[in-house]
C-alpha cells in the first residue's frame, strides 16, 4: 500500500537522520507537563496469554500504548489502560492482564498475536512525542492508543502521525479539537473515548433546560483540554439561551486561596452558575473554594475520576459534615454532573462482565476513562475479525464508520463516524450522592441517572467540525 511505502520511506529516512527528528522535538510548548517519569521499557516476555481467538486473520499486531504511567497522574494512565485491557480480554473471554508498568505483554487468540507494548508517556507533549517515535522507528508498531494530555496527543499527531502514516486511536484526551480540527483529523486518526464537546452537549443542554440558571460564568483550566471546555459549553449554552457573563481561564495548580477572586468576578458580573474544566490538579481547590463561599452559585461541569472525587467528597464532607446526604448536596447547588461513563450508570450484560472482571484484576470498579478505552480495543479486535488481517492500515480502513458491537455501555453503543473518526455515545447526568460501593475510594460517587442523552445528541455535527474525511 502507498500508505505502507511512506511510512517505511520514513522509518528509514529517520533512521539515517534526514527527516530532522531533532527538529520535532519541542517544536511546540506543553504547558504544564508537570509529572516525573522514566518513561522506560520492560524488554522481556510481559506474560503470554493464550487461547483460540476464533478469527480468520492471522499474524502479529504490534500496538504501542502510551499512558502516564507515573506522577501526580498516574491514576489516569492506569484506568485508561486497564479499560484497553480490559476490551481485550473480553473479545477473547479471559481474564485482562494485571499490567500498571511500562513493558511489552503478549496475548495469543488463536492465529493472531497482541504485541502490547506499554511506555510511560508522563503528562508532557514532549515526553508523548518521544515515546511515539520509538514506538513508531525502534519498535515498529502496527498502531499507537492513548495519552491523557490532550496537548499530547496534538504532538503526537502533529509530529509523528501524520509524518508516518501510522494508525493512531487517541484516549482519553478529550479537546474536542483532536477529531473536530482540519490540522488534526484524518483518516489514521480515532477516537472512541468520549470528549469535552459530549460533555457540553449533554450537562450544559440540561442545565439549561432542567434547572433555573440563565447566566453562567466560565472558569477552566489554561490549555488546550480546558479551553476546549470553555469553548464547547459556550456555544450549547448560548445556543440555549443562557448568557455567559465572564469567562477566566486558570493556570494549573492554582490554589484554592486564589479563586476567591475569581468567584467574586462572578458575584460581580451577577451569575447564578459556574461551570469548572480542570483536572485533578485543580479541581479540589475549584470546588473547595465554591463550596465554602456563601457566593450562591450553582456548580456544574463534569463528574471526575476517583482521585479527584475522593477531594471532591473531602471537601463536601468538610462543608456539609461528615454525614451528608443526597438533599444537602442539592441544596449546595453541586451539580448536576454529566458522566461520560461510570461504573453505575449502565445495566447491561457487557457492563456487569466488564465491572466483575476489571474489579477482580485491580481491585477497583471501572472509571470515568474506562468505558472509552474498552470500545478502543473492542473496536481493533472486531476490525482485526471482520477484514481478517493484522496489518495497521487494513484494521484502520476497517474502524471508519464503525459500529463498536461490544461495550460497556451496551451493544452497538459507539460508532465511528465517517466524518471524523470521533466515536459518539450515549452520556448521562447525574447528581453526586454518598458512596457505599466498596471498591471506589471517594466520599461521593454518582447517583442514579438524571438523564440519558442519546448518542446522536452528544456529538458534535458534520457541519459543526471543521473536520471532513
Amino acid at each position: 500500500m502507498a500508505e505502507d511505502q511512506t511510512r517505511r520511506q520514513w522509518i528509514k529516512a529517520a533512521a539515517a537522520g534526514t527527516v530532522g527528528i531533532a527538529g520535532l522535538s519541542g517544536c511546540t510548548d506543553d504547558s504544564g507537563s508537570g509529572d516525573d517519569g522514566d518513561g522506560g521499557t520492560d524488554d522481556g516476555d510481559g506474560g503470554t496469554d493464550t487461547g483460540d481467538g476464533g478469527t480468520g486473520a492471522e499474524g502479529t499486531i504490534s500496538i504501542g500504548i502510551m499512558q502516564p504511567l507515573t506522577g501526580g497522574v498516574q491514576y489516569y494512565g492506569q484506568q485508561s489502560l486497564w479499560g484497553f485491557l480490559s476490551g481485550l480480554a473480553y473479545k477473547y473471554d479471559r481474564e485482562p492482564l494485571d499490567v500498571s508498568t511500562a513493558g511489552t505483554e503478549t496475548i495469543e487468540a488463536g492465529d493472531v498475536t497482541y504485541e502490547l507494548v506499554v511506555e510511560n508517556s508522563e503528562f508532557s507533549a514532549d515526553a508523548a512525542q518521544t515515546v511515539a517515535q520509538d514506538l513508531v522507528l525502534d519498535e515498529e508498531v502496527d498502531m499507537l492508543f492513548g495519552v491523557a494530555s490532550s496537548d499530547a496527543a496534538r504532538r503526537v499527531i502533529e509530529t509523528v502521525v501524520l509524518e508516518a502514516n501510522v494508525p493512531y486511536v487517541a484516549g482519553p484526551a478529550a479537546s474536542a479539537g483532536i477529531t473536530s480540527d482540519t490540522d488534526l483529523c484524518n483518516e489514521l486518526v480515532f477516537r472512541a473515548s468520549e470528549n469535552t464537546a459530549m460533555d457540553a452537549r449533554s450537562g450544559g443542554r440540561y442545565v439549561a433546560r432542567e434547572t433555573d440558571v440563565e447566566r453562567v460564568f466560565i472558569m477552566t483550566a489554561d490549555y488546550s483540554f480546558g479551553r476546549a471546555v470553555a469553548e464547547n459549553y459556550r456555544a450549547v449554552l448560548e445556543s440555549e439561551g443562557i448568557e455567559i457573563v465572564g469567562e477566566r481561564f486558570v493556570p494549573r495548580g492554582t490554589e484554592a486561596g486564589e479563586f476567591e477572586g475569581l468567584y467574586s468576578n462572578a458575584v460581580e458580573a451577577d451569575a447564578d452558575a459556574v461551570v469548572g474544566g480542570f483536572t485533578v490538579q485543580t479541581l479540589p481547590a475549584f470546588l473547595r473554594t465554591g463550596l465554602s463561599g456563601d457566593y450562591g452559585l450553582r456548580l456544574f461541569g463534569g463528574f471526575a475520576t476517583e482521585i479527584s472525587t475522593a477531594a471532591v467528597g473531602g471537601v463536601a464532607q468538610n462543608v456539609l459534615g461528615e454525614d451528608f446526604t443526597a438533599q444537602d448536596i442539592r441544596d449546595a447547588e453541586l451539580g448536576p454532573f454529566t458522566t461520560r461513563y461510570h461504573w453505575n450508570q449502565y445495566d447491561n450484560e457487557i457492563n456487569d462482565a466488564f465491572v466483575d472482571a476489571y474489579t477482580a484484576a485491580y481491585g477497583k470498579v471501572p472509571d470515568l476513562f474506562s468505558s472509552g478505552t474498552f470500545a478502543a480495543a473492542s473496536s481493533v479486535v472486531q476490525a482485526v475479525e471482520a477484514g481478517g488481517s493484522t496489518d495497521g492500515a487494513d484494521i484502520a480502513a476497517e474502524m471508519r464508520g464503525m459500529t463498536i458491537a461490544e461495550t460497556p455501555k451496551g451493544t452497538d453503543a459507539y460508532t465511528y463516524q465517517e466524518y471524523n473518526n470521533q466515536a459518539r455515545s450515549e452520556m448521562t447526568v447525574a447528581y453526586p450522592v454518598p458512596n457505599d460501593e466498596e471498591n471506589w475510594e471517594a466520599p461521593i460517587k454518582p447517583g442514579e441517572p438524571l438523564a440519558r442523552i442519546p448518542a446522536d445528541r452528544t456529538t458534535l455535527s458534520d457541519d459543526a467540525t471543521d473536520c471532513s474525511l
